[in-house]
């Protein structure tokens, strides 16, 4: 007797059988109970989901000789026979990729018309019905909108979207949903256990992994391991057949880029690489993984992920909390714009180990908190060292002026403010450092500039008269508010914040050329394509040649 492959084998023949797709066969159980069967359905969903056998035992159980239209068809009879092995003549079974043309259609709809050779319905299963032509689907509309009363179709699909909504209008929708990790782990172990296999949980979680949700390809993997290994199965086994990724490689190159390691980082990529590994999977896998660590992050509620077991989902707890959120969602952006370019990429280890070290990167950047916590603690080192807060400066001594005083025309500025200045102006470069970490082109606007006042609640920045343009530049919401954050950490007090353009300088002496290293600069970060490239690898303008 010829072999045949476990996917076929244990191919549902029952609505029960059917696996992680109860809101569809209760849907039809209860259609075919109270005798409300549509005379079209379309099944859609991804591909190993059941959406064609689905079709199948519908079929069967509106076809079945010994017991009539019925939820649970006997699988004895001829008609269910017929149906199980394809060659039913009620049953008409169309691959819609190959049989796509408009006069396939028109036969189609002429052999509607004859009435069933044994069962009650004539059922016409037309798989990726989204491959018909145009044309084909136009030929289709009328008989599918008003077929004969012994004339049901069953369409299956995995791009719906392809799909004209004139015929999706007459027909109802079921989608089929993917297969979760546990149900497939189930399912595999149901079938090892009856097909006396020894398979190790791990590699039955890997292959479950590996399957993306479709219950046949699992079944087709677990079959093709058995020819490769045998009947004693480990993971080791799945990960060097299928090029999966161990679980504990993906927690160690996550830990390494959540650390800011690019060393170690690059030192996983490159075994993956040289052990065969397919790199656009392994994007992918790190992509999920550090989106569970964002559901560990921010949800903190493990039924979000459905398909980990409880020592995976408490070691994410553990690598979730020494991370930052804002960092996590800066890495998982990287990623998502890796994963997008990495099928038309030439390099694809060249691309993953780029991702890699921008990830690294985002990790290292500073936090806006951490921030603020490295200016609080330059004012607190400020401090030990003699200076002091205006807060905590004593009152000025105020004494009795003699008679011939006069007041000056111009009042002087009080002491604690000129301290103050004198403070911020040395602490300036600093301070514009920590906002180029937060918002990078602000460094490059206020790299330039200086505090010319102090008083009370108010502070103005000045700007160089060359640079004045770039005032509006600064003049925004976000910035200011960074700004004002610093400053409140040196002075202590809220402060508002005002930008103004200095008073232009003394003509230079005839003959003399300023310096025009500076101005270059500024003109060159102004440019397009140049601030692009600024802001991808968080740099400078350090010389300009040429």
């Amino acid at each position: 007797m010829a072999y045949e492959v476990l996917a076929r084998k244990w191919r549902p023949q029952q609505f029960d059988d059917v696996v992680g797709q109860a809101h569809v066969t209760q849907t039809l159980r209860n259609a075919i109970t109270s005798d409300r069967v549509a005379h079209a359905y379309i099944f859609v969903g991804p591909r190993g989901t059941g959406k064609t056998t689905t079709a199948r035992i519908l079929a069967k159980a509106l076809n079945c000789q010994k017991s009539g239209p019925t939820v649970q068809p006997c699988d004895q009879c001829d008609s269910c026979k017929e149906i199980m092995s394809g060659s039913s003549l009620d049953v008409i079974e169309i691959d819609g990729a190959s049989n796509n043309s408009v006069d396939q259609v028109r036969e189609l709809r002429e052999s509607a018309n004859f009435v069933p050779a044994r069962g009650l319905f004539k059922i016409y299963i037309i798989d990726e019905v989204h491959m018909l032509s145009i044309s084909a689907f136009n030929a289709l509309l009328k008989t599918l909108e008003e077929p004969p009363k012994h004339v049901k179709f069953f369409f299956a699909t995995t791009d719906p979207q392809k799909v004209p909504t004139t015929i999706l209008s007459r027909c109802q929708r079921f989608d089929l949903r993917r297969i979760s990790l546990r149900e497939i782990v189930g399912q595999l172990e149901k079938i090892a256990k009856t097909e006396k296999i020894e398979i190790a949980p791990d590699a039955l979680l890997a292959i479950a992994r590996g399957a993306e949700g479709g219950l046949r390809d699992a079944t087709g993997a677990l079959d093709q391991l058995v020819a490769f290994r045998g009947r004693k199965i480990a993971e080791s086994d799945v990960l060097a057949v299928f090029g999966l990724v161990a679980h504990q490689t993906l927690e160690a190159l996550a830990q390494a880029v959540g650390q800011g390691d690019v060393a170690a980082a690059l030192r996983i990529v490159a075994e993956l690489d040289t052990n065969g590994k397919d790199l656009q999977r392994v994007i992918v896998e790190l992509l999920g993984y550090f989106r569970d660590l964002l559901v560990c992050r921010y949800a903190g509620d493990t039924t979000a992920l459905p398909d980990l077991t409880d020592d995976q989902i408490a070691r994410l707890k553990t690598t979730a909390a020494q991370l930052d959120p804002d960092r996590l969602l800066r890495i998982v952006e990287i990623l998502i714009e890796a994963d997008a370019r990495m099928r038309y990429a030439l390099s694809r280890r060249t691309l993953l180990e780029i991702a890699l070290v921008r990830g690294c990167r985002a990790a290292c950047v500073a936090s806006l908190d951490e921030v603020l916590r490295a200016v609080q603690q330059a004012r607190d080192d400020l401090g030990g060292g003699g200076g002091h807060r205006a807060d905590d400066a004593p009152p000025p001594v105020v004494t009795e002026p003699r008679a011939t005083y006069t007041a000056p025309a111009k009042a002087t500025p009080p002491l604690a403010a000129e301290d103050e200045l004198a403070k911020l102006t040395k602490q300036w470069p600093k301070i514009v450092e920590h906002i180029g970490s937060v918002i990078l082109l602000a460094k490059k606007y206020l790299v330039d500039t200086k505090p010319i006042s102090v008083a009370g609640s108010h502070v103005v920045i000045g700007f160089d008269p060359e640079f004045a343009g770039e005032i509006e530049s600064v003049r925004n919401a976000r910035t200011q508010k960074v700004v004002q954050h610093a400053l409140r950490e040196v002075l202590g007090r809220d402060v508002a914040v005002e930008f103004k353009v200095l008073a232009a300088a003394p003509a230079a002496p005839e003959g003399s050329t300023p310096p025009a290293d500076s101005k270059n600069k500024r003109e060159w970060a102004k440019h397009p394509t140049v601030n692009r490239v600024l802001e991808t690898f968080n740099g400078d303008i350090s010389e300009i040649r040429g």
